[in-house]
């Protein structure tokens, strides 16, 4: 189906009224959007700068929904015989994709030194999604952190410092029982802490697990740690939470709804994604402060969002209009512009370094934060058949969280599952 844009322009070709679109090069395009948030806007914008200063080029950006929705698209138009040149997926699908034989590496379409610096500029941390076997697949773009929102008011009222916000678990504890408040009937008008479990349950996860000492995977992706005693420990804790210290619902926390909880102050403090730190600060009617999460062992975050890809079923030519998208998408002045509208972080410390993100962060610290949080992160989980593996452990995590079963006992099975589907990989 024709889009409304190259739908006029079959139309003025066959009115002949832009003979000079046939020498350009055409670029589809998939990208999602998972915090909310009228984001497209800002991608529609930077598309339109890219094609003014490459008039050989023309680009169909197409909004995909969430990131499970831009994969499958994506997968559909290869498998429809009108593939995406490039899109912006998860930086998780990246086994899946190879093991498709869907993407090629940067490495072999950059041809000039430069090009070669631009691949190497990234932070490190971002890049552990995006290498494998010693080649670059995936360049970031919309990156993220899990980082701590809390509510400054609340700490006050509970008789909290609100410039020091819980930096380990047992003071996550300690001040979610003074931030949970009940009316007179024992009903809770107030949570001290929330942890989405649903949407991204094993992103959260992964951050416990790293706090605690351990990853959820190796870097080829085909073992999973599951099982590793510091890892059932560390849902354990997360089921305490609610179960055992009665700081945080025993029931589901949604994804999609907790930001509007969080700016209705019916949780004092959230984890989510830096994504959410722009429509966070747009919206509270309160003062509130963002920190890094709190530490066990050490602090942790799995890095998450998305990652570009190159598709193979393309053309030379386009392989190198899309080449020159992406160095332009993720260019400093774009990052840092990215950044502002978002609260994604910069992906590379150049970003940092230019004049609109150095006063955006001066005038508001809280942008920093998710950045400052890479010197402890991991990478996202992600796995051959990473889908599927996912699952098992989300389906742990939920049978914990709601006490259907023991996390040992939950993590064991998911441990099971794992091992054997990854086996044919190693």
């Amino acid at each position: 189906m024709l889009n409304f844009k190259n739908g006029l322009k079959v139309a003025l070709l066959s009115a002949g009224l832009v003979s000079a679109a046939s020498a350009q090069t055409q670029l589809t395009m998939y990208y999602p959007v998972s915090v909310g948030g009228p984001l497209t806007k800002v991608v529609d914008g930077m598309i339109a700068d890219f094609e003014a200063a490459h008039p050989d080029v023309d680009v169909d950006a197409i909004y995909a929904g969430n990131y499970n929705d831009a994969r499958v698209k994506s997968l559909a138009a290869l498998k429809s015989g009108e593939p995406a040149q490039l899109s912006v997926m998860f930086s998780i699908d990246l086994h899946e994709l190879r093991d498709l034989d869907a993407i090629v590496p940067f490495d072999e379409v950059v041809e000039t030194d430069a090009d070669r610096e631009w691949l190497d500029s990234f932070y490190p941390a971002l890049m552990e999604n995006g290498k494998v076997d010693g080649k670059t697949w995936g360049v970031p773009f919309q990156r993220s952190t899990i980082v701590m929102y809390y509510n400054k008011d609340l700490f006050r009222k509970a008789g909290l410092d609100p410039e020091q916000p819980p930096k380990n678990w047992d003071e996550l504890v300690e001040y979610g029982k003074a931030l949970t408040k009940r009316d007179d009937s024992g009903n809770v008008d107030q949570w001290g802490a929330m942890i989405p479990s649903t949407g991204y349950p094993y992103w959260m996860f992964g951050a416990l697990a790293k706090q605690n000492g351990e990853v959820l995977m190796n870097q080829a992706g085909t073992e999973t740690h599951f099982d590793d005693p510091a890892v059932v420990e560390a849902l354990a804790y997360w089921r305490s939470l609610g179960a055992e210290h009665h700081i945080m619902p025993t029931g589901t926390i949604e994804w999609g709804t907790l930001r509007q909880n969080f700016l209705d102050q019916k949780t004092a403090i959230m984890w989510h994604s830096t994504g959410n730190l722009t429509a966070v600060k747009e919206n509270a009617n309160f003062d509130f402060g963002v920190a890094m999460l709190p530490a066990r062992k050490e602090p942790g975050s799995p890095t998450g969002g998305g990652n570009f890809y190159l598709f193979k079923q393309s053309t030379p030519e386009q392989r190198q209009a899309a080449l020159q998208l992406v160095k332009f998408m993720t260019a400093p002045e774009r990052a840092a512009q990215w950044s502002i509208a978002t609260g994604y972080m910069g992906v590379s410390p150049a970003a940092y370094e230019t004049p609109e993100l150095e006063q955006y962060t001066e005038t508001f610290p809280p942008a920093l934060v998710a950045r400052n949080q890479l010197k402890y992160a991991t990478a996202e989980l992600s796995t051959h058949q990473s889908g599927r593996v996912r699952k098992f452990l989300d389906d742990a995590i939920q049978a914990t969280l709601s006490g259907q079963e023991s996390a040992e006992d939950a993590l064991s099975t998911a441990q099971m599952q794992a091992d054997r589907i990854l086996r044919r990989y190693r």
